[in-house]
């Protein structure tokens, strides 16, 4: 349960760093289906004991599994009650698009294969084909050039981030400092701004739609 309650906890983490990736010849929900592998990966491999928050252990890995789209020329190898899974999977969504008219979100699909979306993301990872950065020549492919994030275009970022959280007033930003730099839950969030659990959850997405409306227009 905890396990559970960490993945689907951090799914933030998993839009975020796919959001890094977008439009460089990838679906988006690809890239967060590949960094759903890394966060549950993550989630299975740490350790609490040792002192450092698991955001701060799961981006590398949820990074690592969205660069490994692009990096990997081979066949991936996928266990095959796993391929049974995805097979089930791919069905399952196609019956939903002829049902809904149109492609279901990962969460429906969840709901039919009574899986969280980390883990139908997992399942559905294991039916993608394989990508190559060095096309064959003759099959009419090329070589593919991956653009890597420079650390210009992070701090450009982290600067911009802290512009419009700066221009917040003084009680919005004492919320997303408590949530977001000092990792605080709801409860206690809500607990030290003398709130309801249900008032800070309604003020944060409220606050994270206008930064992100000032962010990205």
């Amino acid at each position: 349960m905890a396990r559970e309650k960490m993945i689907e906890g951090n799914l933030g983490l998993v839009h975020a760093c796919a959001r890094k990736f977008r439009d460089r010849g990838v679906e988006y929900d690809d890239l967060f289906q590949a960094g759903c592998v890394g966060l549950i990966k993550a989630a299975d491999g740490f350790d609490e004991s040792r002192g450092f928050s698991f955001s701060t252990y799961a981006v590398p890995a949820i990074l690592g599994e969205i660069k490994r789209i692009f990096r990997d020329g081979g066949t991936v190898k996928v266990a095959r009650s796993l391929k049974e899974k995805a097979r089930g999977a791919m069905k399952l969504r196609e019956r939903l698009t002829d049902e809904l008219g149109r492609e279901p979100t990962v969460s429906e699909l969840g709901e039919q294969m009574c899986t969280d979306a980390a883990e139908t993301a997992y399942i559905l990872n294991a039916a993608l084909p394989p990508i190559s950065l060095t096309g064959d020549e003759e099959s009419g492919g090329s070589q593919i050039d991956v653009p890597v994030p420079s650390p210009e275009e992070e701090l450009s970022d982290a600067i911009a981030l802290k512009k419009v959280v700066a221009d917040l007033d003084e009680r919005e930003r004492r919320l997303i400092e408590l949530r977001y730099y000092q990792r605080l839950t709801q409860a206690k969030t809500a607990e030290a701004l003398g709130m309801s659990q249900v008032q800070v959850s309604r003020k944060e997405k409220a606050i994270l739609k206008e930064l992100r409306k000032e962010l990205v227009g």
